[in-house]
């Protein structure tokens, strides 16, 4: 597992026996506080947009990382419409802004998985919390894991997501999977990881949160 290949005896056993043991729900520090710098975030492969996310308003933000239980486990993603203000068109995980109403950052990511793509939570399971996302438009994002039973039905918010889709986890996990690019982004050269699944384009933050699910599970 250290070197970055999964074994294929009993992959959702041994993923969830890890998960378990070496995540918690105790909320992550910093969402809120300014003098708190989250370890992980856009500023990983790329320490100058760290400085570029410094003078964002900070934006608390949950989303669900969903592990859903079929013959070899699942990870569900959605694909954002292309008329959106943030993200527009990007595949991402569901989730959004932490609300008033939300009592901790799982209440959010299950809140808006409901309202995103109708994922009833009497079919989740939480799991635990992986480290504090920051990204260069300011969002603090707490990504939650969660065992989600395979038997669900969606209906979804077609003003937020045009698709979702499963991606096997063994594939996610895999870092040979993972590629460096970069492109240019306001100005500036902007490095990122990449993860392509079929005409799927992963990247961004949520292939950021995919490592760090394989740093925090696996490594």
């Amino acid at each position: 597992m250290d070197n970055g290949t999964i074994a294929s005896v009993d992959i959702a056993a041994d993923f969830f026996a890890r998960a378990t043991a070496r995540l918690t729900l105790d909320i992550p520090q910093g969402i809120s506080d300014p003098n708190i710098i989250p370890k992980r975030g856009d500023h990983d492969i790329d320490p100058v947009l760290k400085a570029i996310a410094d003078v964002r308003p900070i934006k608390p933000a949950a989303v669900l990382v969903p592990i859903v239980e079929r013959g070899q486990p699942m990870v569900l993603l959605t694909q954002r419409t292309a008329h959106l203000k943030d993200h527009a068109g990007q595949i991402s995980f569901p989730g959004g802004k932490i609300d008033a109403v939300d009592k901790t950052p799982l209440d959010a990511a299950l809140r808006e998985a409901d309202e995103e793509i109708g994922l009833d939570r009497k079919y989740v399971t939480p799991v635990g919390y992986l480290d504090l996302y920051m990204t260069t438009r300011g969002y603090r994002i707490v990504p939650l894991v969660a065992r989600v039973r395979g038997d669900f039905s969606l209906t979804l918010n077609k003003s937020e997501v045009d698709d979702v889709f499963e991606v096997p986890l063994v594939f996610l996990m895999e870092m040979a999977n993972h590629r460096r690019h970069s492109r240019e982004w306001n100005g500036m050269q902007r490095s990122y990881f990449e993860i392509v699944f079929g005409e799927r384009n992963i990247w961004g933050v949520t292939a950021g949160i995919l490592r760090n699910l394989h740093e925090r599970v696996y490594a």
